[in-house]
């Protein structure tokens, strides 16, 4: 009865004093501390309870409000800091694009260096003094003797049997055909600039008996034309093997005595790739009858319309060509300047042999499906391009010397000498070739197995890379006796656009690149069978019948430079 109207004071009081009085009696605290809240409860009361309750609300909400306020402030915090990842990954995006650019310019710029140290190590422009060597007297004086005998101080001169030749007998002045006590020969050669000849035709009309007989003027190529064949083959000879622009060759002409325009230069050459049509469609029928082609591409700058082209006024555009490797045969082909792999699927579609190539993919698609129609062979002048810029490297040197190996005891034979056939060459090649094979791709798979040597981005390694990825063309190379190493036969022939493309900078459309494939494929052939593309032009169109419209592929098929080479030897 005395704790229930105690104050609250008196009961802290009296709980103090219990306590030290429960302790120092040792009695258990869990009792204790029970028995106390439950005697503090019931002195408090229930209002007590909830004033106290309340008051730890409060304190609850304050702490809670606190905490709220903590959490937007690292919310804030959060959003900034996404902000900043953002800008930051922003940032590191640039920098990558930037390295990357850098890349680029430096690899760039190491291929322009590689280009001028090939330059460089060429022999023809090096400046290198020869040693003197010390001779004796005998030495001297038997070349004094030499010398005396052979003339010109011993200079090897060229005859030029071949050329016309004019005799001139030359006197002392006074005394011309007196007989002379001896004689000697003097060389002097004359150039004659080009001459053009106007030649007129009086064209007859005789009466016989009762009749007019009327005389036929000569054919000309083309139809209401005053050029002759000459005059056509000339301009095209010009343009299509010297490269020469249409506009110089016409300022050429100029300067000789015969004035004519660049529209009527360029209208003969239109009229006459319209008039060998045919001729050209024969042409890439006998190509894909060879069992052995060469395949390549390569581009050259064409003028199209600007509306057409995001504003530019010309677009790189690219010329393919195939080679018949046995009939010397090359053909030029253009499709808008594509180089879609499409192009050559549909070219070769139905194809059946061996074709060589670099290592673009549109070449290994061809073989790929073509249902084993279709052998693919590498070029290993190709394959060896990468390690001769890196010549010094052990490892480059050593890939290089085996190629060179291949060479080697490739030149020992010639196919066509001394009795040696193409499956006498296949047999020794298949014995030189397997084991300089098989120690290549060793040291290629060991350099692709050195990572830290030679990472993926060094370009030791990109090198064997693409090699190995060559591999099975070049060992496809050994299946065949008269298969090349190489594909240098095509690159010769890419030299005759590569020289246009620097000269004459631009096809003016996309029917002049068609145009020019026309006349690249009777001049290429001609260069490939050593026949002057000048005379054989001429030849053939000064016969008009030989390219009548109504005649077949066959009949246009024998005049292509393969035969028609043997056709005049035959005569």
């Amino acid at each position: 009865s005395h704790l229930k109207v105690c104050s609250s004071a008196n009961v802290i009081e009296h709980s103090l004093y219990a306590d030290n009085l429960l302790i120092s009696n040792k009695i258990n605290l869990k009792n204790y501390y029970i028995s106390r809240f439950s005697s503090y409860l019931r002195c408090m009361g229930k209002d007590m309870i909830i004033k106290l309750l309340e008051s730890r609300l409060k304190a609850s909400n304050a702490t809670n409000d606190q905490l709220r306020l903590t959490i937007d402030n690292m919310s804030a915090s959060m959003n900034a800091m996404v902000v900043t990842i953002s800008e930051l990954r922003e940032t590191i995006a640039n920098l990558e694009s930037l390295l990357k650019e850098r890349d680029k310019s430096l690899d760039k710029a190491n291929n322009q260096v590689r280009g001028m140290s090939k330059l460089l190590e060429k022999k023809s422009e090096k400046q290198a003094s020869t040693p003197v060597t010390p001779k004796t007297e005998e030495e001297i004086a038997q070349k004094e003797v030499e010398r005396k005998s052979r003339g010109n101080n011993g200079a090897k001169r060229n005859m030029h049997f071949e050329m016309e030749t004019v005799k001139h007998d030359v006197y002392p002045d006074g005394m011309e055909g007196r007989k002379p006590l001896s004689t000697r020969e003097t060389v002097r050669y004359e150039m004659i600039p080009p001459r053009f000849i106007k030649h007129l035709y009086y064209i007859h009309t005789v009466k016989d008996g009762d009749k007019l007989v009327s005389a036929k003027a000569p054919l000309a190529p083309l139809q209401n034309s005053s050029f002759d064949g000459s005059f056509i083959s000339g301009i095209a000879q010009l343009r299509y093997l010297y490269s020469m622009p249409v506009e110089r060759i016409v300022a050429y002409f100029n300067e000789n005595g015969f004035n004519i325009d660049k529209q009527t230069a360029h209208g003969l050459l239109k009229k006459t790739a319209l008039l060998f049509e045919n001729l050209y469609k024969a042409m890439q029928k006998a190509v894909k009858e060879d069992n052995y082609l060469c395949c390549d591409e390569t581009y050259h700058r064409v003028l199209v319309k600007k509306e057409l082209n995001d504003g530019k006024g010309s677009r790189k555009g690219y010329v393919w060509v195939i080679v018949a490797a046995h009939l010397g045969l090359a053909y030029f082909f253009y499709d808008d300047g594509s180089r879609s792999e499409e192009v050559i699927l549909k070219e070769l579609k139905g194809y059946s042999g061996a074709i060589q190539s670099d290592g673009l993919g549109a070449y290994k698609k061809v073989a790929a499906q073509s249902g084993g129609k279709i052998l693919r062979l590498a070029c290993l002048q190709h394959c060896k391009r990468e390690f001769l810029d890196m010549k010094g490297n052990a490892d480059a040197d050593k890939i290089l010397t085996l190629a060179n190996q291949l060479y080697q005891n490739e030149h020992k034979h010639k196919i066509g000498e001394d009795g040696w056939t193409v499956k006498d060459n296949l047999r020794w090649r298949q014995e030189y070739a397997s084991h300089i094979l098989r120690q290549m791709k060793e040291m290629l798979l060991k350099i692709k197995s050195q990572p830290r040597k030679y990472p993926p981005k060094s370009q030791m390694f990109k090198a064997a890379k693409y090699m190995l990825n060559e591999w099975d063309g070049i060992e496809a190379i050994t299946t065949g006796g008269d298969y090349s190493w190489d594909n240098n036969l095509i690159e010769r022939i890419n030299r005759y656009i590569s020289l246009s493309r620097k000269n004459s900078l631009f096809f003016g459309s996309h029917a002049g690149a068609e145009r020019g494939c026309i006349f690249y494929s009777l001049a290429c052939s001609c260069r490939l069978h050593k026949i002057n593309f000048f005379e054989y032009l001429t030849d053939i169109l000064n016969r008009a019948d030989v390219l009548q419209r109504s005649a077949t592929l066959e009949a246009y098929r024998d005049i292509l430079p393969d035969r028609w080479k043997k056709n005049k030897q035959g005569q």
